[in-house]
């Protein structure tokens, strides 16, 4: 990672993951599930997590938009995208609400949080760079 790289992690308040990102942290995830397994096990997830509150689901466009209410706000965009039959990918972007135009890395950490869970609960099949 390059420092301009590293400094853009930190003093930003935005982070978000893809299949080719400059942090192996923050690249998209691959579950052996299904689209709609997928969104239900996140759906479950942030709605019975007190810290968070959903805002909305798109079953069809495979999205859910949800607010992290407590602690450190933010707002999180989860992408659910099946990219083969029982290959799917998991994305977030996150941007954190602050009075400092930077959150020193909140963001991409929670992202960290947010894919830790999902492994526990759904089988990862890998988090490499992927090429289409």
């Amino acid at each position: 990672m390059s420092i301009g790289n590293t400094l853009k992690k930190y003093f930003s308040n935005h982070a978000e993951t893809a299949e080719a990102h400059f942090d192996p942290s923050l690249r998209t995830h691959y579950y052996k599930t299904t689209k709609d397994k997928a969104l239900a096990m996140l759906e479950n997830y942030f709605s019975n997590h007190t810290a968070y509150e959903v805002n909305a689901i798109s079953k069809e466009h495979g999205e859910l938009s949800v607010n992290r209410t407590k602690g450190k706000k933010a707002f999180i965009v989860a992408t659910v995208i099946m990219v083969r039959p029982f290959h799917t990918a998991i994305d977030f972007s996150v941007t954190t609400e602050s009075v400092m135009p930077f959150d020193l890395g909140y963001s991409s950490k929670l992202i960290g949080q947010l894919y830790e869970k999902a492994n526990m609960e759904l089988p990862l099949i890998d988090v490499k760079n992927r090429r289409a």
